[in-house]
Formats: structure tokens, C-alpha cells, sequence
């Protein structure tokens, strides 16, 4: 799928994450791929998935776009979402159709500079996604190339405060407004009116994860409700 035929798939419209860590009780590929037929049956237009394997699986069973990545953890550097060059590999090998790369201003691992990542992605003709946590790392996104932002990691930095109770709007209107490139509001929207609110607030899109695919997390917030 080419940029225009994305944009045109996902305007104003919901991306589901379909993700589960290895500690993570619907873990595997066979259970996301089954994640990602319910989130297309819901009304996603896109997915957004972590791993090959995990990828290649929901591509057998739907035709909608994947933003793909995949989450490493280093010893020498905080990022870890597609950190290094060996992931983007990964990706390349089953043709996903958006890499989305933590993009923030953190040294990464292995010292690799985000500029040559981002050129090696561009030779490879692929399409790539800046996951930032602030309005000058979205801006630096754009400088080096990214077609399109995400507010994936605000609050999720040392140096961005986490607002549990909802999305980043005032991270999403100032990104609107600095830049053309497209934005989409991801993190910690918790309810279909912040992801109307986001729209409303000239996000291009929206990604939901945790509260429409991750039931040990939906659970917790009942528990902890009724606990209190």
C-alpha cells in the first residue's frame, strides 16, 4: 500500500495495537492474529503489531495495513521500540507496510545514528512512523524524513510527565499545528470520546491498545476501582 492509499485508509479513523509481550498471558501469534480479526470486524482500518512473527500471522488472516515494529531491549539505551537497524531487517522481510520507530532524542543502541536509520528506510522505499514524546523530537521527525508522527511515547520518557487519566491533546495540537505531516494520537486513550476528542483536535488518526486488546489491563482498572 502506497502513502496515499494509508492516508486515505486510516483519515479519521481507529488503528487497533494488537500487541502481547512474552509476560503477557495472550502471547503469540496465533492469538493476535485472532486479536486482529476482532479489531477489523469492530471497524479498525488498520493495525499496528509488534514482531515478525506476529505480523506475518495477521497478514493471513486480513488485508488491512500494519504499522509493524518490533520492541528490543538493550542494555546500553532506553529505546526500544525498532532500536537498531537489526530490527528495520526484521520488518523489511515480511514487507510491512509502515515501520513505526521510536524516534525520541535518546542516545540509541549501539550508538547507531537515527539519521542513518532513517536514510537506510528510505532506501528500502519504505514508509515510516516517528513514535515522539515531545513537540521538538516530532519536528526532528519530520526534518529527517518520517511520513507521518505518532504521540506514542509522551509520558513515557524521563523527561515527559504521564497524564494516566488520558492522552496527550495538548502534545497532538501542538504537532497540528507546527508541521503537515500527519499525526496520529496514540497513548493511554482510554474511551471512544478521547478518541473523538483527539480527531477533534486535528489528529489524522488514532491508535488504541491496551484498553481494547489487553484484558489483564481492562480487569485492573475494574479491580482497582472497587478496591478503592
Amino acid at each position: 500500500m502506497d502513502k496515499t492509499e494509508f492516508l486515505d485508509q486510516i483519515k479519521g479513523k481507529l488503528i487497533v495495537s494488537c500487541q502481547a509481550l512474552e509476560d503477557e498471558p495472550l502471547h503469540g501469534s496465533d492469538v493476535m492474529a485472532k486479536m486482529a480479526i476482532a479489531a477489523e470486524t469492530g471497524g479498525a482500518v488498520a493495525i499496528r503489531a509488534n514482531g515478525k512473527e506476529d505480523i506475518a500471522a495477521i497478514q493471513k488472516v486480513t488485508n488491512l495495513p500494519i504499522i509493524g515494529l518490533v520492541k528490543r531491549v538493550y542494555d546500553d539505551s532506553e529505546v526500544y521500540i525498532t532500536p537498531t537497524k537489526k530490527e528495520i531487517d526484521e520488518l523489511l522481510t515480511v514487507n510491512v507496510d509502515v515501520v513505526a520507530i521510536d524516534m525520541t532524542n535518546r542516545p540509541r543502541p549501539n550508538n547507531e545514528s537515527l539519521a542513518d536509520l532513517m536514510k537506510y528506510m528510505k532506501e528500502n522505499n519504505q514508509l515510516v512512523l516517528a513514535d515522539v514524546s515531545t513537540l521538538d523530537e516530532g519536528l526532528e521527525a519530520v526534518r529527517l524524513g518520517a511520513d507521518f508522527i505518532s504521540t506514542t511515547l509522551s509520558g513515557y520518557t524521563n523527561y515527559t510527565n504521564s497524564n494516566s487519566n488520558g492522552p496527550d491533546i495538548t502534545l497532538v495540537e501542538q504537532l497540528v499545528k507546527a508541521t503537515d505531516v500527519p499525526v496520529l494520537a496514540e497513548g493511554r486513550i482510554q474511551t471512544p470520546q478521547q478518541a473523538k476528542e483527539v480527531i477533534n483536535k486535528g489528529a489524522f488518526s488514532v491508535v488504541v491498545g491496551s484498553i481494547i486488546t489487553r484484558p489483564q489491563y481492562i480487569t485492573k482498572l475494574f479491580a482497582d476501582e472497587l478496591n478503592n
